[in-house]
């Protein structure tokens, strides 16, 4: 199997920094053991004009084979010729795909420690792959190789392979010679040929578990979510396994939670985005040296704050989540659509909270997370009270079980509608916290914000948003149905006409179901 990477250079940038990107020295030749042969780097060309960088992955096809014990795509016993008959060995697929990893690894993530600035920005790139499976009809051919890597910004250049040019009336062969140019990241266009490569080949040469799913969310970070090919994607590189497709599809679907939830106050707050920010760094720093924050209060508030510091309403949301939480007497808690760790951060700041579990279906937001609450610094004993894992909303999962409470902070407006079922059971039904605390906007309030066009919600991934009669509704039939009473409470400046800017409900779990308080004005029952 054989792939290049090529650049160009410029009087500010030497092609040759390329060998800074990928780790590897343009001056000599390195090899690599892989688990099915061995893969060399070498560079044909290294100049300051031009420089290409050639993967070369050397596979035993016998081995290939004899180290299924049998079993697998060419491995019946009923079929020995397939030790010596393989595409495998010579074509490009998940062989190579897996040879990226091993050999680009740190170049895939996006690190470079000598000049951190290459790995950051785009590169004139031309990627070479000789022979790509890519089989002919509706799904495959030199135009599905087109319609997956266009939309990534590539300038595609596929001619499919003819079965032998000296019988031209054989007609093509399943491969297609490729060669992409574009001005992309290198870690981008690493991580686009990890999953696209062992698609269009359609075939994996090992069992397809569970896991596959992480590592496709992982190399998909930011590309895959918005290909319009993302179905079929999603089926091949899962090796046509449905509920792992499904899977996936759901778990991308959700994706956009935590880049959404914070960034609608930016958005949309009066004061503008970086007074806003400038606000809630203020006020957090405050509470970090040890100055109580203005708590929400659950009684009506002047909607025309007198402060001459206006707290967020970012923060101010966390605040009433914290109080309620301190009501309920809660340590062990939930974070249920951490995103970048905002609210976790609060909850660390609390001594009396002793277990945080931050969970979120995007690996790149607890990335960002793990990095902003600078989990590699923190103290032995800091470090035991977070943890931070990986997965969806709608579907049970054993690990959020046992903890006194949980919260649901801006999250639920995302999820569609026929979806919320699920939510409702995974949270409420299964891991059923002592106290769930929900927080949503109010439709009502939009009216108010003068940035938002009549009529429009506050991001645009938000699936619905409540009024205070559609969220209180919702809220008692979840309580009566799962066995919790529920009380709510305004966020925010509780305007008399249109009420607060977000709406919070607080579950509390119990024997009766038949009791739902309103702690705010004017409340709709």
């Amino acid at each position: 199997m054989f792939l290049t990477i090529s650049t160009s250079g410029s009087a500010e940038r030497p092609a040759t920094d390329l060998g800074f990107l990928l780790h590897k020295h343009p001056g000599r030749a390195q090899s690599f053991a892989t688990s099915h042969g061995r893969a060399h780097v070498f560079y044909p060309e290294a100049t300051e004009q031009q420089c290409t960088a050639a993967l070369l992955l050397e596979v035993d096809p016998i081995g290939l084979v004899r180290r299924g014990h049998g079993k697998g795509r060419g491995g019946s016993p009923d079929f020995a010729l397939a030790q010596y008959v393989n595409d495998r060995p010579y074509a490009a697929s998940s062989l190579l795909a897996v040879a990226l990893t091993t050999v680009f690894k740190s170049a895939m993530k996006g690190r470079c420690d000598h000049r951190p600035e290459l790995a950051a920005n785009p590169l004139p790139l031309r990627i070479a792959v000789p022979a790509l499976p890519a089989k002919a009809g509706e799904e495959g051919g030199p135009e599905l190789v087109r319609r997956l890597f266009e939309p990534l910004g590539w300038q595609v250049e596929a001619e499919a392979v003819p079965l032998d040019t000296r019988f031209p009336e054989w007609g093509d062969s399943r491969y297609v010679r490729l060669e992409l140019t574009g001005s992309l990241r290198l870690a981008d266009a690493l991580s686009q040929l990890y999953v696209l490569l062992p698609m269009l080949d359609d075939a994996k040469h090992y069992w397809v578990a569970p896991d596959e799913v992480d590592k496709l969310l992982r190399a998909g970070e930011g590309w895959l979510a918005d290909h319009p090919e993302l179905p079929l994607i999603a089926r091949r590189y899962l090796a046509r396994r449905w509920s792992l497709a499904r899977t996936a599809l759901e778990q991308l679907e959700l994706a956009r939670l935590a880049e959404a939830d914070d960034r609608e106050v930016e958005e949309l707050s009066p004061l503008g985005g970086a007074a806003e920010a400038e606000a809630a760094e203020a006020a957090e720093a405050a509470e970090a040296e040890g100055v109580e924050p203005h708590p929400v209060s659950p009684h009506p508030v002047s909607p025309h704050p007198v402060s001459p510091h206006p707290v967020s309403l970012q923060v101010q949301r966390r605040a009433a989540i914290v109080e309620v939480l301190r009501a309920a007497g809660a340590t062990r808690v939930l974070d249920l659509g951490c995103g970048e760790g905002g609210l976790v951060a609060a909850l660390l700041k609390d001594a009396r909270i002793t277990e945080v579990l931050g969970v979120d279906v995007s690996s790149r937001s607890l990335a960002v997370a793990a990095r902003r609450l600078h989990l590699e610094r923190m103290s032995e004993r800091q470090a035991a009270r977070v943890r931070l894992v990986q997965g969806a909303l709608t579907y049970v999962d054993t690990r959020l079980t046992g903890y006194d409470a949980a919260v649901l902070s801006e999250v639920i407006e995302h999820v569609d509608p026929p979806r919320l079922p699920a939510l409702e059971h995974a949270v409420f039904g299964a891991a059923r916290p002592g106290t769930v605390v929900v927080t949503t906007p109010n439709v009502e309030y939009n009216v108010r914000w003068e940035s938002l066009p009549a009529g429009h919600v506050r991001h645009g991934d938000h699936r619905f948003e409540w009024d205070r009669a559609e969220f209180r509704s919702w809220a008692r039939r979840v309580a009566d149905s799962y066995g919790y009473t529920v009380a709510f409470a305004p966020v925010g400046p509780d305007d008399p006409e249109v009420g607060p800017p977000t709406q919070l409900a607080a579950f509390t779990r119990g024997t009766s179901t038949s009791t739902s308080n309103d702690t705010s004005a004017g409340a709709t029952r």
